[in-house]
C-alpha cells in the first residue's frame, strides 16, 4: 500500500537530511599507484578515558610509537597500562598504504560492541577519521544492515604521503578532522604553516572548511636514507618528536635545531637487541668524536643505517665542517599527561634554520627522559611540583578565556 503523500514526503525529507552530513563533508584523497607505504600521522582525540594499550589496539599501533610521536616520555614504567584522559589530542603513527588507487590506512580492525553502529564507530571511536559509508562499503555490508556485537570490521582511515615532501622540505602528513569553529587560518596557525599551503595541499578553491571535513596538514620532518631492503626504509619523523624502530631497540629524533635524523639506543634496549657498535671501531650508535684540524673540524660519528632481519645496521662516517658544532639538542619530552585542559600539549615545531650538523662535542648515549640533563639542550631537570603549578596556572588561564 502506498503511503499517504505527507508520509511519503516526510520519508524523503528524512532520507535527504540523513544524507546531508556525508554529502557536505569533504575529504582530501590522494590517488596512488605505488605499493610502497609511507609513515603518516592521524590527529585523534580520545572519546573516553582509555589505556594507552586500548588506543594502540584501535589503530594497530605500537604503544611506545604513539608516545614517541607525541614527545611523551616512553621510558616510564608500564606505559601501555597508563590511562589517558578523555579529550586528550594525540598523533597516532600509521603506515599509509596504497589500496584501490587511493592512500589509506589498511591495518585497522575493530570488533563491534553492544550498542555500536557504523556511525558511532566512525564518528566516536575513530573520531571522524572515516565514515559510516566507507566502513560499510569496505566490508560489503548492505544498506541498513545491523551491526552485531562481536563483528570484526575493517576500518579504512584517511591518510596521505604526497611524496614525503612539502614545498621541497621533508614532511610527514597529519590527517586532521575539522572541528566546530575551525577556520583555515586558525588551523594554519595551530600547525605553524600558512593558509595558502593548506589550500594547495588539500586542493581547495577557497578557504572554506566545515566541521567534519577531513584534511591533511604537512609537518616538517627528518627523513631517513636507509636502504630499500631495510624494514624501516622510508622512516620519517615529524620535527620536535621521536620514533621507535628496530624492534624497540633504537629511537630516532628530529629537531629542534635542524632536520637531521638523529638515532641512539632506545631506553628499553636490552640484551635481545643486536650489537649497536660500528665495525672497525669502539664507537657505539650515537657516539661521535670531534677533532679540530687546520682544515676545520673533523667529525666522526656512528650512525644508524636501518634494521634487517633482527640486525641493527650502523655506519661509521667522517666529515669535515668549518667549525665544530654545538651540543646536540634533543626534543623535550613530557611526562604522560593526566589531564587535557589545554587544546594541545604538542605545538608543531616550525622548520628549523639550516645548521652545521646537529651533533655536539661529547659522547651521546640516549635521548633525555622527561627530566633531561642540561647538557642535552632540553630544559633542566624538572621538578614535578613546579610542573603542577604551571599546569594549574594554564588551567586558570583557560578558564578565564572561557569566561571572557
Amino acid at each position: 500500500m502506498r503511503p499517504p503523500p505527507s508520509s511519503w514526503l516526510h520519508h524523503l525529507l528524512h532520507l535527504f537530511l540523513a544524507a546531508v552530513p556525508s554529502a557536505l563533508s569533504k575529504s582530501t584523497l590522494e590517488s596512488c599507484a605505488s605499493s610502497t607505504a609511507c609513515p603518516a600521522l592521524l590527529s585523534y582525540t580520545l572519546y573516553a578515558d582509555l589505556k594507552l594499550a586500548e588506543v594502540a589496539a584501535h589503530f594497530a599501533a605500537d604503544p611506545l610509537a604513539i608516545l614517541a610521536a607525541n614527545a611523551i616520555d616512553f621510558a616510564v614504567p608500564d606505559p601501555a597500562d597508563r590511562i589517558l584522559p578523555a579529550g586528550l589530542p594525540l598523533r597516532v603513527p600509521v603506515p599509509c598504504a596504497c589500496s584501490d588507487g587511493i592512500r589509506k590506512a589498511t591495518s585497522v580492525r575493530y570488533v563491534a560492541r553492544a550498542g555500536d553502529t557504523l556511525a558511532s564507530v566512525a564518528g566516536s571511536v575513530y573520531g571522524g577519521l572515516t565514515t559510516a559509508d566507507w566502513i560499510r562499503d569496505s566490508n560489503g555490508m548492505p544498506e541498513g544492515a545491523a551491526l552485531d556485537a562481536g563483528t570484526t570490521l575493517f576500518v579504512p582511515l584517511h591518510c596521505a604521503c604526497f611524496g614525503g615532501v612539502d614545498s621541497g622540505v621533508p614532511a610527514v602528513y597529519l590527517t586532521y578532522v575539522v572541528a566546530e569553529g575551525d577556520t583555515v587560518p586558525a588551523i594554519a596557525r595551530r600547525f605553524r604553516t600558512t593558509g595558502n599551503d593548506l589550500m594547495s595541499v588539500n586542493d581547495m578553491a577557497a578557504a572554506d572548511v566545515a566541521a567534519g571535513d577531513i584534511i591533511v596538514v604537512p609537518l616538517p620532518a627528518c627523513a631517513s636514507s636507509f636502504p630499500a631492503y631495510t624494514s624501516d626504509a622510508g622512516l620519517s619523523v615529524a620535527n620536535g618528536t621521536y620514533a621507535v624502530t628496530a624492534n624497540r631497540c633504537v629511537q630516532c629524533s628530529c629537531g629542534p635545531g635542524n632536520l637531521d635524523l638523529f638515532c641512539v639506543p632506545a631506553p628499553l634496549a636490552d640484551s635481545t637487541c643486536s650489537s649497536m657498535q660500528c665495525s672497525n671501531s669502539s664507537m657505539m650508535l650515537g657516539n661521535f668524536t670531534l677533532q679540530m684540524t687546520s682544515a676545520g673540524c673533523s667529525v666522526t660519528s656512528c650512525s644508524y643505517g636501518g634494521y634487517v632481519n633482527g640486525t641493527i645496521l650502523t655506519t661509521l662516517t667522517t666529515s669535515l665542517k668549518p667549525q665544530c658544532p654545538g651540543p646536540h639538542q634533543f626534543p623535550p619530552l613530557m611526562p604522560p599527561p593526566t589531564t587535557s585542559f589545554f587544546e594541545t600539549y604538542l605545538g608543531p615545531a616550525p622548520t628549523p634554520m639550516p645548521s652545521e650538523g646537529g651533533i655536539g662535542p661529547q659522547m651521546v648515549g640516549m635521548a633525555p627522559t622527561s627530566s633531561p640533563p642540561v647538557s642535552s639542550g632540553s630544559p633542566a631537570p624538572a621538578d614535578r611540583r613546579a610542573g603542577d603549578v604551571l599546569a594549574l596556572f594554564a588551567l586558570s588561564l583557560a578558564a578565564a578565556n572561557l569566561l571572557w
